[in-house]
């Protein structure tokens, strides 16, 4: 049976497909094919490519991975809403407010969110995202001086909202900025291949595929030897300074997961794993004292694979294979 967090993100990655077009711009790719979500219909790319700004309606639950101006208006009193933002891991997203139709004094709220959060999980943890959790809110009730465009530190966001009177609302426009060097990420895909660099700074990255997967690391600059280490009790990596752990767990929060291995040491060739965790999380803790880079690729293992892990293991089956 699946987990709650399971459905979650496939529900959220579902929205995410959906949000790529209204239901008539829609299409299923051929079963045949490993991709499981939808694709922009031929229709909304020729709109999107002529330089037309697109535009819809929010849901109450919604997501949006495309740029463009969204709109919602309560129908109802609505007081559990949220919008979650993904872009490529190479981007930056940026959230402007248009209108803000709301009323603060009488419990209305609309909150952006520098991260993803669910079920009390943050994405990027606590430990890895440059902002104190306190600052990584901006509410638009509580600001002084109000926040017109907010731009998130990784390539998701999300807003909070509540509005109690039918009619009122807002509208956002979101666009999408380059980042040269993309450090925290949500993978779109289940499958991809990227490449992690941290340029002489002192900061923790977390790449995180919410699937069960086999990751394939094929090189690793960290100014050291060789090695590849399962965690033990008494060892790994955290006296290094410098080294890439891998993470596998049940929630959204990489801080929270159980740590599978280290790699602590420079290698060119293939360190690969099966990782059967609901979510695998790829994270480089840097030093800043190195320019350190992991190229990697992924994809999702089949659904035989995790069934007999969970068959043969006296443990949880997401506890790693090499």
């Amino acid at each position: 049976m699946p987990s709650a967090f399971q459905f979650q993100c496939h529900f959220i990655l579902i929205f995410l497909a959906a949000s790529k077009g209204e239901t008539r711009y829609l299409e299923v790719r051929d079963a045949g094919e490993d991709e499981p979500f939808l694709l922009l219909s031929e229709d909304l790319k020729r709109e999107l490519s002529a330089g037309q700004i697109y535009r819809r309606s929010l849901r109450c639950i919604d997501m949006l991975s495309i740029e463009g101006q969204f709109t919602f208006t309560a129908d109802q009193p609505q007081l559990h809403c949220a919008t979650f933002f993904i872009g490529e891991p190479e981007e930056l997203i940026t959230i402007d407010y248009d209108f803000v139709n709301i009323d603060c004094q009488g419990g209305d709220f609309l909150k952006v969110f520098d991260g993803w959060i669910l079920k009390g999980e943050k994405f990027p943890s606590s430990l890895d995202h440059p902002l104190p959790t306190s600052q990584r809110y901006v509410d638009f009730c509580e600001s002084d001086n109000i926040q017109r465009s907010i731009r998130s530190s990784q390539n998701v966001a999300m807003i909070f909202f509540r509005i109690h009177q039918p009619g009122n609302g807002f509208t956002i426009t979101v666009k999408k900025n380059a980042n040269l060097f993309p450090c925290n990420v949500i993978s779109q895909t289940p499958s991809g291949r990227f490449t992690m660099v941290i340029p002489h700074q002192h900061r923790n990255c977390s790449f995180s595929i919410i699937y069960p997967v086999v990751i394939k690391i094929s090189d690793l600059i960290l100014g050291h030897l060789n090695g590849l280490f399962l965690k033990k009790p008494s060892a790994g990596c955290a006296g290094v300074g410098d080294f890439v752990e891998l993470l596998g767990g049940t929630g959204l929060d990489p801080s929270k997961m159980f740590p599978l291995a280290d790699l602590c040491h420079s290698f060119h060739g293939s360190a690969q794993m099966k990782i059967g965790c609901e979510n695998t999380v790829l994270r480089m803790v840097s030093s800043g004292k190195h320019i350190n880079r992991v190229t990697f690729e992924y994809h999702q293992l089949d659904l035989q694979e995790t069934e007999n892990r969970k068959e043969n293991s006296i443990e949880e089956f997401c506890f790693p294979s090499i």
